[in-house]
């Protein structure tokens, strides 16, 4: 055979081996992942009106309750994230993969964004957002910059970067929210599936003042502690994703109360302080704190939000709200909803379905993200697949 012959030979047998990967990840559960034609933003506003009844017909989500829910805006640039609200109840959403952050008021209050002003582009991967008396906050993936905020004309001044963050790796995105104590949190995930960090940062959430003076490691062993809250009491709940390649139920994705100087045992332990292959170290595992629930793997948990609004029950109120972005890594998909968890006495108590439908067989349309409720009581979802914010309501009696 003559050496181009063997050449030809050798990339054609590339090509089909590269086919073979990908037909078999395609029959495996991965098929979520490619495009799709239709979006569940673009379903629910499609959906048909039934005349006898009023109800929405070949509407793709199914919701836990009296609720109904729209499409609040659509067509973001490069998906929506993280969402915060101004003090006129303007909300902002961050828009990581096209550097932007982008302002969605609605002055007349009709459930449906006005417009999409652009108030920050160029920015590097900017994930978490938060106010604070006259700044809006913006974590990029190497640093914290806050702008002088105006709500009033919804515009920025004045940038001002307060820290700088350490980044490369996997898990570029970094969260902040300011606590009740006004100091600012701030989460960085690891850089690796599975390593010991070299940065100090990585796998934690850390505190600063408000303008980034005396930042401090808060916890460590979080391995991407991509969104938390704070109930009524001010403590801390964080959604922490489990490593990969352990198969498709090990280990669990997490929910950890988090607390000063604690550490959460990644990457030697996982879910309830189980030892993990990597250090294959039970004395590691012994001093750090175990989960307060464990989800399902892979379900990677992102946005939560803990109940406290009128158009919910009374039996509800203070239950905790998270969603489920989905799985990437699982022969069969996974997550790809919202659940609710009640929440007794500061502990967990079950786990059940609350809107689901953004994966319909192996084809998700959506991926729900964050989780936000308005001064009003409405909930609002961002879905970076979708690009849309949706606005979720009590049905009108």
């Amino acid at each position: 055979m003559s050496k181009k012959k063997l050449i030809i030979l050798i990339i054609a047998l590339i090509i089909i081996a590269g086919l073979g990967i990908f037909w078999f990840k395609l029959g495996k559960g991965l098929l979520p992942l490619l495009p799709t034609s239709e979006n569940t933003a673009d379903k629910i506003e499609k959906a048909k009106i039934n005349k006898s009844s009023g109800e929405p017909i070949d509407f793709p989500l199914k919701i836990d309750g009296d609720f109904e829910i729209k499409v609040f805006t659509k067509d973001l640039p490069g998906g929506a994230r993280v969402l915060a609200f101004d003090n006129k109840q303007n909300l902002i959403v961050s828009i990581p993969k096209d550097g932007k952050i982008i302002a969605l008021p609605d002055k007349n209050s009709d459930g449906k964004a006005d417009e999409q002003i652009v108030l920050l582009s160029g920015l590097n991967s900017p994930h978490g957002i938060a106010f604070y008396q006259d700044y809006l906050y913006v974590a990029q993936t190497d640093k914290v910059v806050r702008y002088k905020y105006n709500s009033e004309s919804i515009s920025t001044t004045k940038p001002e970067k307060i820290l700088d963050l350490d980044s490369g790796g996997g898990h570029s995105t970094r969260t902040i929210k300011f606590g009740p104590d006004n100091k600012l949190y701030i989460t960085s995930g690891s850089s690796c599936n599975v390593c010991v960090e070299e940065s100090k940062q990585r796998a934690t959430m850390m505190r600063s003042d408000p303008d980034g003076k005396n930042l401090e490691t808060f916890a460590t062993g979080l391995r991407n502690t991509v969104f938390f809250t704070f109930n009524k009491e001010g403590d801390i709940w964080g959604n922490d994703m489990g490593r990969d390649l352990l198969g498709d139920l090990i280990p669990p994705d997490e929910l950890n109360i988090i607390k000063k100087g604690e550490d959460y045992g990644w990457p030697y332990c996982y879910g309830n302080k189980t030892v993990d292959p990597f250090g294959n170290s039970k004395e590691r595992c012994e001093g750090t704190i175990g989960t307060t629930w464990d989800y399902h793997a892979h379900v990677a948990p992102l946005g939560l939000t803990f109940i406290n609004s009128t158009q919910f029950s009374d039996d509800w109120q203070g239950d905790l709200l998270a969603s489920f972005h989905g799985s990437w890594n699982s022969s069969v998909p996974v997550g790809y909803k919202i659940v609710r968890l009640d929440v007794s006495n500061g502990k967990v108590t079950k786990e059940v379905d609350f809107i689901t439908g953004f994966l319909q067989g192996s084809i998700a349309s959506g991926r729900p993200v964050d989780l936000i409720f308005g001064e009003n009581g409405s909930l609002y979802i961002s879905d970076d697949k979708a690009n849309a914010v949706y606005i979720l309501t009590k049905k009108s009696s």
